[in-house]
């Protein structure tokens, strides 16, 4: 579904990834876990097309997307969930729901799936967006990009900073979407929160992939990773 071949980053004279390669199948859940600054965010950012300077190839569903602008990547099923959530402070839970327009009418959660699915975005349909909690904006998040029928999603630190209730029920839907076909490459920290999600993790360092282990593998060393990589 997504192969990254020898992806180098750069922010001007500095560089922030250096020839990475990762490959997630369709209907995988993949996380990449490392220390702040190891190039996770970049690396997504890059995957969706929002940072430009970018030497080696990213490859969708099979077609080379490495010079395709981010928003016909997205038309093309890939949906993007960042770090600070992109509510839009103006609109209502529901209006934030409806804006994007719907990318695949087939894979395209109705709001029904998404009331019935985050009930509390339901008890808070007519809200302002600046009213929301972290969780409940984080929960609008998600559910605004599977609005839109996305087939991958690119999810940016889902769980930072959220009560265990809402880790837990953000963790439920990662399951269900992945149940139902969708892949998954999340930037995750919380390494016991990957490992209940995720088939695969590649862990980076310094830019580079230091490590792409299975969930068997990942969650036997668990130990030793929160030492590495100071989590």
């Amino acid at each position: 579904m997504l192969e990254v071949r020898g992806l180098s980053a750069f922010y001007g004279d500095a560089q922030a990834l250096h020839g990475v390669d990762v490959r997630v199948a369709p209907g995988e859940v993949v996380t990449l876990v490392g220390r702040n600054g190891a190039g996770k965010s970049t690396l997504l950012r890059c995957i969706m097309g929002l940072h430009r300077d970018v030497r080696g190839s990213i490859h969708l569903d099979g077609q080379d997307v490495t010079a395709v602008p981010a928003h016909q990547r997205a038309r093309r099923g890939l949906g993007w969930v960042q770090d600070d959530r992109g509510v839009y402070a103006s609109l209502n839970v529901e209006e934030n729901l409806t804006l994007p327009p719907v990318t695949n009418r087939e894979t395209a959660w109705s709001l029904e799936q998404v009331y019935e699915a985050f009930p509390v975005l339901a008890d808070r349909r007519r809200a302002p967006g600046t009213t929301l909690s972290g969780g409940e904006q984080q929960m609008l998040a998600i559910a605004r990009v599977l609005r839109t029928g996305a087939t991958m999603l690119l999810l940016d630190e889902p769980s930072e900073g959220l009560a265990p209730v809402i880790v837990q029920q953000i963790r439920d839907i990662l399951l269900r979407v992945k149940q139902e076909g969708t892949t998954v490459l999340l930037v995750e920290q919380n390494v016991k929160f990957a490992s209940t999600v995720a088939d695969r993790h590649y862990v980076l360092a310094e830019g580079q992939v230091a490590a792409d282990l299975d969930n068997a593998e990942f969650t036997a060393r668990q130990g030793e990773l929160l030492e590495y990589l100071g989590m």
